[in-house]
């Protein structure tokens, strides 16, 4: 591996790796074993990434794959929130290394997009102790920089291909370590509620038809808002609908 180390703030603790099957298992393999808030897993590239719902994350060399171990000591609806937390994150270090020219988007619950197409993904997982309590949580985070899959089901892109590069994944990863440490405190010590109004602010989709993908089915209707826990409300057959898991699509024209 070349290239000096990132510069991260307190209290992360970088592992910095050549390659990895998956950051989020080694990071989930190091808290077990009692790693601290902060451990933080980076891989030059993966052989078995993975996105929501077991979803294969195609991992070349050239972009930024890297997983942070959290203990926030929170119920688990109140650490599902560290998304949205880290989706403002990731725009902010986005939008900060690539220019005012890119069009970042958040898009509910879990990606960021750059001018309508999908650039970063998020994938929380959590795991209770006996008592019902989060006992840690990972927040793993995928970034395309030089390259994006293609065939996807949601279009995808890259900073290469929005002509926005080159920028060095370990320079991301030290902005975000900086503006998610930022946006953390402000969750920790205000609540979700600023952290609400901000991602709403960069809403894809708010006010508009979408499509919602939900377990044994779907619906279609107009984005209202978040509710105060980050739940999608949806405005569909004349009701409000409050939905808490599932995936967004654009309307089908």
């Amino acid at each position: 591996m070349s290239g000096a180390a990132p510069a991260l703030p307190e209290p992360y603790r970088l592992r910095r790796h050549a390659t990895l099957p998956s950051t989020n298992d080694e990071a989930k393999r190091l808290a077990h074993a009692g790693a601290a808030a902060g451990t933080l897993v980076w891989a030059l590239a993966q052989t078995a990434g993975r996105g929501r719902r077991g979803r294969v994350w195609t991992s070349p060399p050239g972009n930024l794959y890297f997983s942070l171990v959290l203990r926030p000591q929170a119920p688990a609806a109140r650490v599902a929130q560290l998304g949205f937390v880290a989706a403002l994150a990731l725009a902010d270090a986005i939008g900060g290394l690539g220019g005012p020219a890119l069009r970042l988007a958040c898009k509910w619950p879990n990606d960021v997009l750059c001018n309508g197409r999908k650039i970063a993904g998020i994938l929380l997982e959590s795991e209770t102790s006996g008592g019902g309590a989060v006992d840690f949580a990972i927040l793993g985070i995928g970034v395309n920089l030089a390259s994006s899959p293609t065939a996807t089901e949601f279009p995808a892109t890259s900073l290469a291909e929005e002509r926005a590069g080159p920028i060095a994944p370990g320079l991301l990863l030290e902005r975000f370590a900086h503006d998610f440490a930022a946006w953390s405190g402000r969750w920790q010590d205000e609540g979700f509620a600023p952290v609400r109004l901000a991602w709403l602010a960069r809403a894809s989709g708010l006010g508009e038809t979408i499509r919602v993908r939900l377990e044994g089915g779907g619906l279609e209707g107009r984005f209202l808002d978040l509710d105060r826990d980050g739940a999608l409300m949806v405005e569909a057959a004349g009701a409000c609908r409050r939905i808490a898991a599932g995936e967004v699509f654009p309307a089908l024209r």
